[in-house]
């Protein structure tokens, strides 16, 4: 699914089976399903973009910790890059991501974290981006987006949701590398009918036993642009919170020119 983060996404002896290789014969998906996604995928989502946003961290106890980050994104034809910078508080200033998104399906994306602290850029390995990013519950997988190729596609039935019409979709994906690689075994998004943007996803982790529940709480059109600009991202185990991030978007600017120097290592390491 080509689609970032804030738009993001059973059995056990099913996702046990090896997968078979990809062709137009043996793809078990629903057809309605994958046009569906395919219409999300193709959404406008404006081609660069910049922004503040607040990251809330809630923890069970509804103790919490709030950062700041400063975010651009630029279109380099069919792939996507993407800076973050923090800001807030002192002790992870000037912490920066920087993500390469690939259009090619056969290339996996690029992530490096910046470290202050210690002055070091790591490198995100594909077997570590089901982990945590920066304390929150979003994974390094969720800030990037994801192959529609990778997953067969279920429409399982329409209802109302919040005054709108939306399609429930489930995806289960095709390899295990897949749910290696984002920690899902199985997602169910949840589609506005009238302009295809996913406004809920309800994802079932492989590792802790637990649900993750993404719920856009507040979605804006900027430019003519359909974009989340609070979205909450909850862990459950059974009905028990474990933790919660909360994500607010503000100052968002889209169509501004950004110079292409911006999404490399050398300026990650420079900061804002």
């Amino acid at each position: 699914m080509r689609y970032f983060i804030l738009s993001t996404l059973l059995s056990c002896s099913l996702l046990a089976a090896a997968s078979p290789a990809l062709t137009k014969d043996n793809l078990k998906d629903d057809p309605k399903a994958r046009a569906i996604m395919e219409k999300v995928e193709d959404r406008e989502d404006g081609d660069n973009q910049e922004n503040d946003m607040t990251m809330i961290l809630i923890d069970k106890n509804d103790s919490e910790r709030v950062r700041k980050i400063h975010s651009f994104t630029k279109d380099f034809g069919e792939d996507t890059h993407r800076i973050m910078f923090f800001v807030h508080p002192p002790d992870i200033k000037d912490t920066g991501f920087l993500t390469y998104d690939y259009d090619d399906e056969a290339k996996d994306d690029d992530q490096w974290l910046y470290l202050p602290a210690l002055r070091k850029t790591k490198r995100i390995a594909t077997d570590d981006k089901s982990s945590s990013f920066m304390g929150s519950d979003l994974n390094y997988a969720d800030m990037t987006s994801r192959d529609l190729e990778d997953y067969d596609f279920t429409l399982l039935k329409e209802q109302e949701d919040n005054g709108h019409k939306v399609w429930l979709i489930q995806a289960l994906p095709r390899r295990p590398e897949v749910i290696d690689e984002t920690g899902y075994e199985k997602s169910i998004v949840f589609i506005r009918q009238d302009n295809y943007y996913v406004v809920k996803a309800v994802h079932w982790v492989r590792d802790g036993g637990y649900l993750k529940y993404f719920d856009v709480k507040k979605l804006e059109q900027i430019n003519g642009i359909w974009i989340a600009t609070e979205t909450h991202v909850t862990k459950k185990k059974g009905k028990a919170v474990e933790h919660k991030t909360v994500l607010k978007l503000d100052n968002v600017v889209f169509k501004k020119e950004m110079d292409k120097d911006i999404f490399t290592v050398r300026r990650l390491e420079k900061g804002l």
